[in-house]
């Protein structure tokens, strides 16, 4: 069989191209190293319970943080849920140093100036604390407040992962719309 000059051109070429990009995109740093430890990414995560102290409940609260805990995740991204020292019927524990979910409790009190955000259908309220920041829902039935330690970055990105469960537990207070785009405007007069 006779080949052409051509195609055996062609048959050296191809390999040895495909071999020059993948050797180019290797040592332009292409192919990730193996995640190194920081402070957003630990590189153990602990599993003991999560100290917490979650406020009484009446009957009604208490339904509606029921069923929020049981619509919970078993883990947030690359965090387990970690069992807590009380309340497991109204607070949720994920990774190391844990980002805390308590529900129930008295509505937060939110300044006229301060900035809400609508993440995903959920008004939230951001406060800085020196431990990192706590997020609490705002216009819900029952509050729902999350502590993010500073340990990890941008917290609006965990704390947005517990909008669906919110969405489908909590109701929002009356006058309150439900439209995504008009959930941080205060609730209409009656």
């Amino acid at each position: 069989m006779v080949r052409s000059p051509g195609r055996v051109a062609t048959l050296v070429a191809v390999p040895a191209a495909l071999l020059t990009g993948v050797l180019m995109f290797w040592l332009l740093g292409g192919f990730p190293a193996a995640p190194r430890s920081s402070a957003s990414t630990p590189a153990t995560q602990a599993f003991g319970p999560v100290s917490v102290s979650p406020p009484a409940l009446d009957e009604p609260a208490a339904t509606v943080c029921r069923a929020l805990i049981a619509k919970l995740p078993a883990s947030l991204r690359d965090r387990t849920r970690r069992p807590v020292s009380a309340g497991a019927e109204q607070a949720a524990a994920y990774g190391d140093p844990p980002i805390v979910l308590a529900c129930g409790g008295v509505q937060p009190q939110v300044p006229q100036d301060a900035q809400l955000l609508g993440l995903s259908g959920v008004c939230w309220f951001a406060e800085e604390q020196a431990s990192g920041q706590t997020w609490s829902t705002v216009y819900r039935t029952v509050p729902v407040r999350v502590t993010v330690p500073k340990a990890y970055d941008q917290p609006g990105q965990w704390v947005v992962d517990f909008s669906a469960p919110i969405v489908d537990a909590v109701p929002l207070m009356a006058g309150v719309s439900a439209d995504a785009s008009q959930v941080c405007a205060p609730p209409s007069p009656r």
